[in-house]
């Protein structure tokens, strides 16, 4: 099976790429400027700011900028099942990270909670999935009961917000 990217520019517009694709591209870099030509044409290429590990990058080609991320197949995949890796951002809401049914509501309305506590219990793909409060806060609503089922990207726990 050939392996497969993505590129998404300025988070609108996506390419496939293949590593085919890739092979055809001849490269003369610089420091942060390269020349690429490209289907027999020549851009002139300027890193402005390079995020290796993440793959993204922001460009100036020809004069004009662009921020550019590169996906994988496993990239893909974890978009499309709505799951994240790497840091999870602070946040006040908690939503169902993909389609399944709540076994278990551990908090209420008013409730303490601290990063980490258990909110409740998500049943997807045959797999109990325990969601946790992304921060210390106090729960302002819950918006699901046991044994409802939830789509992917429903609000289910929302906190009140930080002053």
């Amino acid at each position: 099976m050939e392996e497969k990217f993505k590129a998404i520019v300025n988070g609108t517009f996506e390419f496939p790429l293949f590593r085919k694709d890739l092979e055809t591209i001849d490269i003369v870099s610089e420091n942060k400027n390269a020349n690429v030509v490209f289907n027999n044409k020549s851009l002139e290429v300027e890193i402005l700011e390079n995020d290796f590990r993440n793959r993204k990058y922001i460009l100036k080609v020809n004069g004009n900028r662009y921020e550019v991320k590169i996906e994988n197949a496993l990239d893909a995949l974890i978009s499309e099942m709505g799951l994240s890796l790497g840091n999870a951002s602070v946040e006040d809401e908690v939503h169902a990270p993909m389609p399944g049914i709540i076994l278990e509501v551990n908090v209420s309305e008013g409730d303490e909670v601290k990063k980490g506590d258990f909110l409740c219990v998500l049943e997807a793909m045959k797999m109990e999935n325990t969601l946790t409060a992304p921060r210390d806060g106090i729960v302002k609503s819950v918006n699901i009961a046991k044994g409802e089922t939830v789509d992917k990207g429903k609000l289910l726990i929302e906190f009140q917000k930080n002053d």
